[in-house]
C-alpha cells in the first residue's frame, strides 16, 4: 500500500473518531432526535442527486428484495442514531460510550451466526466473550455506575447498527451515495415524528440553534458519514478487507482518546482495562473475519 492511501486510511479513521465528540457537542445544544433529524436533512441534498431505486420493481409492483433490505437497513440505522444521540445526551462519561459503541461488531457476528449461516471457531467465540466482558466491566467503576441508562441504549444502538449492517452486507453493489440518500429518505419521517412527540418545539428552535452546533452537525453529517464512506468504499475497490480492516482497528483507540483529552474524563481503572480487554475481542473478531472473506 502506498504512503497516500495509508494517509488517507488514516485520514478517515481520525474523522471517525472525531464524530464521537461531534455527536456530544451537538446534543449538548440541540434536543437529540433533533440534532439526528437535522444531520439527515443535511446529508439529503447531497445525496439525493444520485438516488436510484436498486432494482426495476417486478410488474407486480412490489418493491425487489434489494431494494427492501435497503430500506429496512435505513430504518434500522436510523433508530441507531437516534439511541446513541439520547445515549449522549444523558451520559457526562463520553469515554465509556465510546468503549460500549463497540459492541457493534460481535453484535454483528451473532446475528450473521443466528440469520446468516455463519460459522465460526473458538477464536471469534473469545472475540466476542472479550467485547462483552470489558464493557461489563464499566457498569462497576463508580464513575460510570450513574450512567447505567446512557450505557444501555448505546448497547441498543450498537445492536440496531449490527442489524443495519447484516441486511446490508446482503445489498451488495449499491452506490453509497446512494445508499445515504435512502438511509435519509427513509428516517427523516420517524426522526421528525419522533422529536415532535418526545421533543416539543425542538423542531421549530431548529433556525436558531447555534452556529457551533450546526458545525457540528455538518461535521457528522458530511464529513464523518459521507467523506469517511465514500472514502473506505474507495479503498475497498483498490484494496481487499484483510489488508483494509487492520487498518480501521485505531478509530475505537482513538475515539477514546480524544473523548478522555477534549472532556478530561478521569481515567480509571476500570475503564482501562474494560477498554483493553473489549478493544481486545473487537480487534480479533475484525482481523479473523477479514482473514475469513478473504480466504
Amino acid at each position: 500500500m502506498s504512503l497516500r492511501h495509508i494517509l488517507i486510511m488514516l485520514g478517515i479513521c481520525l474523522l471517525w473518531a472525531g464524530n464521537i465528540i461531534a455527536i456530544k457537542e451537538s446534543v449538548t445544544s440541540v434536543p437529540p432526535l433533533a440534532s439526528v433529524a437535522l444531520r439527515y436533512a443535511i446529508m439529503l441534498p447531497v445525496c439525493l442527486p444520485f438516488v436510484r431505486l436498486v432494482e426495476g420493481l417486478p410488474a407486480d409492483g412490489r418493491p425487489p428484495p434489494r431494494m427492501v433490505l435497503v430500506l429496512a437497513s435505513g430504518l434500522l440505522l436510523g433508530a441507531s442514531f437516534g439511541l446513541g444521540a439520547l445515549s449522549f445526551h444523558l451520559a457526562t462519561n463520553v469515554s465509556a460510550l465510546a468503549i460500549a459503541g463497540q459492541l457493534g461488531v460481535p453484535f454483528s457476528l451473532l446475528l450473521a451466526i443466528l440469520f446468516a449461516g455463519e460459522r465460526i471457531q473458538w477464536r471469534r467465540s473469545v472475540g466476542i466473550l472479550l467485547s462483552f466482558a470489558g464493557v461489563a466491566i464499566l457498569v462497576f467503576d463508580p464513575r460510570v455506575f450513574d450512567e447505567r441508562l446512557a450505557l444501555l441504549l448505546t448497547v441498543l444502538a450498537a445492536f440496531f447498527w449490527a442489524a443495519s449492517t447484516l441486511l446490508l452486507r446482503r445489498a451488495t453493489g449499491v452506490h453509497v451515495l446512494n445508499l445515504m440518500g435512502w438511509q435519509a429518505l427513509v428516517s427523516l419521517p420517524p426522526l421528525v415524528a419522533a422529536s415532535a412527540l418526545l421533543e416539543p418545539g425542538a423542531l421549530a428552535a431548529l433556525p436558531a440553534t447555534p452556529l457551533s452546533a450546526v458545525g457540528w452537525i455538518v461535521y457528522s453529517g458530511l464529513l464523518s458519514s459521507l467523506v469517511g464512506h465514500a472514502g473506505m468504499a474507495w479503498m475497498l475497490q483498490r484494496y481487499p478487507v484483510s489488508t483494509i480492516t487492520p487498518l480501521t482497528l485505531p478509530t475505537p483507540l482513538l475515539a477514546i482518546t480524544l473523548a478522555t483529552l477534549w472532556y478530561r474524563t478521569p481515567v480509571t481503572l476500570p475503564m482501562i482495562l474494560g477498554a483493553a480487554i473489549t478493544l481486545s475481542g473487537v480487534g480479533i473478531i475484525a482481523l479473523r473475519t477479514a482473514r475469513k472473506s478473504a480466504a
